[in-house]
């Protein structure tokens, strides 16, 4: 993939790769995004239990499984589904398929999104997890937590940038 943005440096700042900001705006990619953090897809099956699916969402310390079905992406099932589907419905963790509960029709984001666009997404289908996919393929995941993140990065940097402009001391 070619870069969009030539002329923009890009540097790492705690963990987070931030970009230099342009005339268009946060130019941080996904792509950029996953590196950093890492791209590692948790998932389930749609036949496994809910219990089965809230181990590994507390054993891994994440807000959402990918649902795949023979490798292919089937739905996602997040904590919010449990607590609607499953506890206000009367029915048991240990009894419940993740197809009962999972959302079916999944938002995806492409690698080579923004984070802007990939944040005003999220926003406008008020969900917290998106999956990352290029082509057909998944290959990673970034919450809200994530792309806030990002943004608070590249922030931090454009502050610390215009401090040191207004008391001469730029480096």
């Amino acid at each position: 993939m070619q870069n969009r943005y030539p002329h923009v440096d890009q540097i790492v700042r705690g963990g987070i790769p931030r970009v230099f900001r342009n005339r268009e705006g946060l130019v941080i990619s996904i792509r950029q995004l996953l590196e950093a953090k890492g791209s590692e897809v948790w998932s389930t099956s749609p036949d496994a239990s809910v219990y089965e699916a809230l181990q590994l969402l507390a054993e891994k310390y994440i807000g959402a499984l990918m649902v795949l079905r023979d490798g292919e992406l089937a739905g996602v099932v997040s904590e919010r589904d449990y607590a609607r589907k499953v506890v206000l419905h009367g029915k048991t963790s240990m009894k419940t398929p993740i197809k009962e509960i999972m959302t079916e029709e999944v938002i995806t984001v492409g690698i080579g999104s923004t984070v802007e666009e990939a944040m005003a997404l999220m926003a406008d289908k008020r969900i917290r997890h998106l999956p990352v996919m290029e082509g057909e393929k998944i290959v990673g995941v970034v919450s809200i937590g994530d792309l806030v993140k990002a943004i608070m990065a590249d922030q931090e940097f454009t502050i610390d940038q215009l401090e040191k402009y207004i008391s001469g001391t730029r480096s």
